[in-house]
């Protein structure tokens, strides 16, 4: 018979897995300053960094960088495509998202960081109303706050162990009690509830042998090598390498030679060495341990709001660990026990969350700390080396328009509403769930976010009218005003649909100017928070199990906004997102439709380049194929009505040919196949020959079915009884189109049906023929 474990043994079982597996202490060992100098030299970029240089890296970490660069024939240097998701979405409870523009914009200012002339200042990263900026600094804070607990992370602060058998021995005049009771005072003195008058028998009774007093700034311990000295002791534990280089000549670790530790640490070290009179028995007393960041609890990261009411006493002190400390040294003028609230900040972070309320006077009392890197407690100068941000509406710069002197230290970073198509979407995805995807026949979905996003772009653009001289030439692809080609440039598309004089013609400068305008949009139109309330108003009203949302289900329901919404819709927007997608679902049922032998047309570009080198009614053996030809008007007639058309007249239809022939015996044949050993197949005149027999076959594939009622059946039967019925040849088509449909753009059987019945019913094929 099974016995089974009791109830102890359980919890026995419990706590041994606890045990083993709950190992954070460890990692907060204090380690001697011997071993933190090996460590130094094993890991000096790791090592020595302060706030600025570890959260640059933290950024860098977290923030991929894809090779991929905007589309199209574009100078690579114009955008990188940041993926930000490591940073503000995984593992968010409420992710942000960030488009392209916003994350070259971010990066751009975060690599100023590691720079030491960017370091008195605050980043105030302004927007307007629901563009997400509280959620885009918590999320931000977050990941530095797990950032700089793990190992990648790690940086090391100061905390001395005060060895009292050895300080003893120095002056036997200080009792052991006394040094007993500084321990416990030196433990709590971070802790604010601690009171002046407690009783002493709480802190007697103590075995240790040594007094923990950690800094109170969180200084790396380096620092505490004096300046003088710490060249030296540089250039003789790291090796020569780009990183000593780096680290010798380079602005961004002026900090490493010109800093010093905080006042108490400082007077600690001088006052040990006078009585101990050996700097290495003072060194053996200082130890390094793990800076550790806790948000909560407001060590590294302090974040303030509004209504956070500022506390009555900044000032930190402990009269009675004063007095303690004026015993140990026998002078009491020689560590003043005293402190702000900022030095749990120093190499952290400090960020106000709008500048309103009270954080108003929070960021008037910022003003000197940023200007000077100094804070004046009483008669002690403590210095603020932190990262300062804050959130800003517009609205609230008034604020801050006492302070001009203030205007050079802040850096100002926009956040706008999100003006990319995809990251708009990604945000539905996130609030509603990815399966309202299924709800919508393909490009519906990315349409309304098109909708959303053009109530935040300017009308007009100098640089857009100074590049497309002709708008209209574009219209079954955007509106007049071009901005649907503003958005997929904001994407980083450059769209496949321009021709190639205008492809030619955006060259670097044109997309700079293009990218500059956006730095004014994003500030009106819908915010995020409006754009969520519609999509949930438009999905609550059109989601049905039994139909697809499409477009006219969108374009009604935009078209009947209220007055104050719908005009923030520019006039006739709305109908040339439906002529757009009218147009491109065309061609999908025509790619989707169209089956070709590429082979056979290979053989007729091939069999058609080598008759027009020929003359008319001659008998030829084609040099390609090995077929033999017989050159007649007919003969090359059939092939360029596949060409070009069937209406071309005899001067047109010559023109062709002697401009083929000109391609072949100047280019193709002298060049690319006789000295680059090309087939022809990969010269220049067969991919365009190639290309334009294509197009037009696909130009003509609806025609047989534009009237066909028997087709449009055929299609409403499909995966029915009734499908069976139908004509051989027609059933082959559907299928053939419908499972296209879904391989190539993403339909499922029931949107491709419903998208060709759209086609048909809509008259699209003669609507662009």
């Amino acid at each position: 018979m099974e016995i089974m474990p009791s109830k102890e043994n359980f919890i026995d079982q419990t706590l041994d897995l606890l045990d083993k597996n709950i190992s954070d202490y460890q990692r907060l060992t204090p380690v001697p300053f011997e071993e933190f100098l090996n460590i130094l030299k094993e890991k000096p970029s790791q090592i020595l960094r302060n706030i600025f240089q570890t959260f640059h890296d933290m950024i860098k970490y977290y923030v991929d960088e894809s090779e991929d660069t905007i589309t199209g024939d574009i100078d690579k240097l114009t955008f990188t495509n940041y993926d930000c998701s490591r940073l503000f979405v995984e593992d968010s409870e409420n992710p942000y998202f960030t488009d392209m523009l916003f994350a070259n914009r971010f990066m751009k200012q975060m690599e100023y960081l590691r720079h030491g002339a960017q370091q008195n200042r605050i980043y105030i990263f302004e927007g307007p109303h629901g563009c997400g900026k509280s959620t885009f600094l918590n999320n931000l804070l977050k990941k530095f706050e797990i950032y700089a607990n793990t190992e990648k992370g790690l940086r090391y602060e100061i905390v001395w162990r005060l060895n009292i058998k050895k300080l003893q021995d120095k002056d036997t005049s200080l009792s052991v009690s006394a040094f007993e009771k500084f321990i416990h005072y030196v433990e709590k003195e971070e802790d604010p509830d601690v009171k002046q008058g407690l009783d002493d028998r709480l802190y007697a009774g103590t075995n240790t042998d040594y007094i923990e007093v950690p800094c109170i700034s969180h200084d790396n311990p380096f620092l505490a090598i004096p300046k003088d000295q710490r060249r030296i002791v540089l250039d003789e534990l790291i090796k020569n390498d780009e990183f000593k280089w780096r680290l010798f000549t380079e602005k961004e670790y002026e900090w490493v030679f010109k800093e010093e530790v905080c006042t108490i640490c400082s007077s600690i070290y001088h006052s040990l060495l006078e009585r101990l009179g050996n700097p290495t028995e003072v060194f053996k007393m200082l130890h390094a341990r793990p800076y550790y960041f806790n948000r909560r609890l407001g060590n590294g990261i302090s974040v303030f709001n509004p209504g956070d009411r500022p506390l009555e006493q900044n000032i930190i002190s402990n009269q009675m660990l004063q007095k303690r400390i004026n015993a140990l040294f026998q002078d009491s003028n020689v560590i003043h026990y005293l402190y702000s609230r900022f030095a749990k900040i120093n190499n952290g972070i400090y960020a106000l969350m709008d500048i309103k309320a009270h954080n108003i006077d929070r960021m008037v009392e910022l003003h000197n700390i940023i200007s000077e890197g100094l804070h004046k407690v009483e008669d002690i100068e403590e210095r603020v080396d932190s990262l300062f941000f804050a959130l800003m509406n517009p609205e609230d710069k008034r604020n801050i328009r006492d302070f001009p002197s203030f205007e050079d230290r802040i850096q100002y970073i926009e956040i706008p509403y999100v003006l990319d198509i995809k990251t708009e979407v990604k945000i539905y995805h996130n609030i509603f769930g990815r399966h309202i995807e299924g709800s919508f026949l393909p490009m519906v979905l990315e349409n309304f976010a098109r909708i959303i996003i053009c109530t935040r772009i300017g009308k007009k653009s100098l640089a857009l009218t100074q590049w497309i001289k002709d708008p209209l030439k574009y219209k079954n692809f955007c509106d007049d005003q071009l901005l649907l080609l503003k958005m997929e440039l904001f994407s980083g598309n450059v769209p496949k649909w321009l021709v190639e004089e205008d492809i030619k013609s955006l060259d670097n400068n044109m997309l700079k100017k293009i990218i500059a305008e956006s730095e004014i949009y994003g500030k009106e139109g819908l915010s995020g928070r409006d754009a969520i309330k519609i999509f949930d108003q438009f999905y609550s009203k059109y989601a049905k199990e039994d139909r697809l949302i499409n477009m006219p289900d969108l374009c009604t329901f935009f078209s009947k906004l209220d007055d104050q919404t719908g005009k923030l819709i520019p006039p006739g927007f709305l109908e040339s997102l439906l002529r757009m997608y009218d147009y491109s679902i065309l061609q999908q049922v025509k790619e989707s439709l169209y089956y070709y032998n590429e082979e056979q047309i290979a053989k007729d570009i091939k069999n058609y380049i080598s008759a027009v080198t020929n003359d008319i009614d001659s008998i030829i053996k084609c040099i390609f194929t090995k077929e033999e030809i017989h050159v007649t008007e007919a003969f090359l007639e059939s092939i360029e009505n596949r060409l070009i058309s069937e209406d071309m007249d005899k001067k047109k239809r010559q023109g062709i040919r002697n401009d083929v022939l000109k391609e072949f015996t100047t280019r193709a044949l002298s060049h690319e196949i006789m000295i680059e050993g090309k087939n022809i197949i990969e010269t220049r005149l067969f991919e365009s020959l190639y290309e334009r027999y294509v197009h037009n076959l696909k130009k003509r594939v609806l025609e047989p079915f534009i009237e066909n009622e028997n087709f449009r059946n055929a299609i409403k039967d499909f995966d029915t009884d009734k499908f069976k019925a139908h004509d051989k040849r027609i059933k082959k088509d559907v299928k053939f189109m419908l499972d296209n449909l879904s391989t190539k753009f993403g339909y499922t059987t029931q949107g491709a049906n419903e998208a060709c019945i759209y086609v048909i019913d809509n008259g699209l094929a003669n609507k662009f023929k």
